[in-house]
């Protein structure tokens, strides 16, 4: 019996760990994992709808579950009103009481970085703070009724679309205010969580952790202001430490060093990347980096030009920095190799 019992924990468990990405079919997908009926794993659905562990929603075929949230937490902060991100941190915390230390250490850094963009960059009148705790995870979203990030960063880099300022901010140092910002806080806070998002406009950016690149997509209805939504695993493993490493130098000079550029973020609309104005749009503000990846995810082929500006031009101009392609299929990976063939041969 006691290893029924183990199993029935197992079960639960995978459940519970995987019920927000399948709230529809998480019946099916936990029958196929261990080898047992749908109506075996009803059994352990009931069990947690009635440990109040999640909810059901609507009959049958329709029929969803979701993790029901343990706590919640939700504030209003005027901007402007002495309030600063440590103490709105100070509030917060104890709602994350309990948690293991890397896991708050986390929540430190991504909610202060955040909380300070919000007071610092927006130009609005107030901050809206909400955190959702379940069983598994905590989700925190920032909302901000300014003028939107992406909108900003069109203005300060003249943009002729705000959807280029996500290319922008997945670099990792740029800031509309280098006196006093390095840049540095969604970078990281993004690789940190296991899901962040900006939603902003009708711009819609999204990370997911041990996933290099990002992903952009157009809202059907813009949003007012800015909103920043992470969600961490109650139980992750990573430290904040941890993190920083992948992307600093060793030794002496801890400096963020390495970068992933997210190449099809430089696409607009329909079209391909061909361009040298597109190339050197994808290599602004790389100059202060040692290792550059471009990661060529869903990209499916460049024009010569744009090679030749990414990896010889721009490798002449800085033959310091290391230029490293990623993910590229065999016709994007052909225009890279003729490219550094070129400055090969003219070297």
């Amino acid at each position: 019996m006691a290893k029924v019992r183990k199993r029935g924990e197992q079960i639960r468990q995978f459940i519970l760990e995987n019920v927000e990405q399948a709230p529809h079919d998480i019946a099916a997908k936990t029958a196929e994992q261990f080898g047992i009926s749908r109506q075996a794993v009803n059994k352990h659905l009931a069990r947690l709808v009635e440990e109040k562990a999640l909810v059901m929603e609507g009959q049958t075929r329709n029929r969803t579950y979701n993790l029901r949230s343990v706590a919640a937490w939700d504030k209003f902060y005027r901007i402007g009103e002495s309030i600063t991100e440590d103490l709105a941190w100070r509030e917060l915390k104890p709602a994350l009481a309990h948690l293991p230390e890397n896991v708050v250490n986390i929540w430190h850094y991504g909610f202060t970085e955040m909380f300070n963009n919000a007071i610092d960059h927006s130009g609005g009148s107030q901050i809206h703070v909400r955190l959702e705790k379940t069983a598994i995870s905590c989700v925190l979203r920032v909302l901000d009724d300014g003028v939107g990030i992406f909108k900003k960063i069109q203005a300060a880099l003249a943009l002729l679309d705000e959807r280029h300022a996500v290319l922008a901010l997945a670099k990792g140092k740029f800031t509309t205010d280098r006196a006093h910002h390095t840049g540095e806080g969604i970078f990281f806070t993004s690789r940190m969580m296991d899901a962040f998002s900006i939603i902003s406009g009708s711009t819609y950016f999204k990370h997911s952790y041990a996933e290099e690149e990002g992903w952009l997509f157009e809202g059907a209805a813009p949003a007012q202001g800015t909103m920043v939504a992470m969600r961490l695993s109650n139980r992750a493993a990573r430290t904040d430490t941890e993190v920083y490493a992948q992307y600093t130098s060793g030794g002496e000079d801890r400096g963020f060093t390495r970068t992933v550029v997210p190449v099809r973020l430089a696409e607009y609309g329909d079209d391909k990347l061909v361009s040298r104005s597109q190339a050197k749009r994808v290599l602004a503000g790389l100059e202060d980096f040692k290792v550059v990846v471009f990661d060529f995810t869903d990209v499916a082929s460049i024009g010569p030009a744009f090679a030749d500006e990414l990896f010889r031009v721009f490798a002449n101009e800085h033959p310091k920095i290391e230029l490293v392609p990623a993910h590229a299929n065999t016709d994007v990976q052909d225009m890279v190799n003729r490219a550094l063939h070129a400055r090969t041969a003219s070297a």
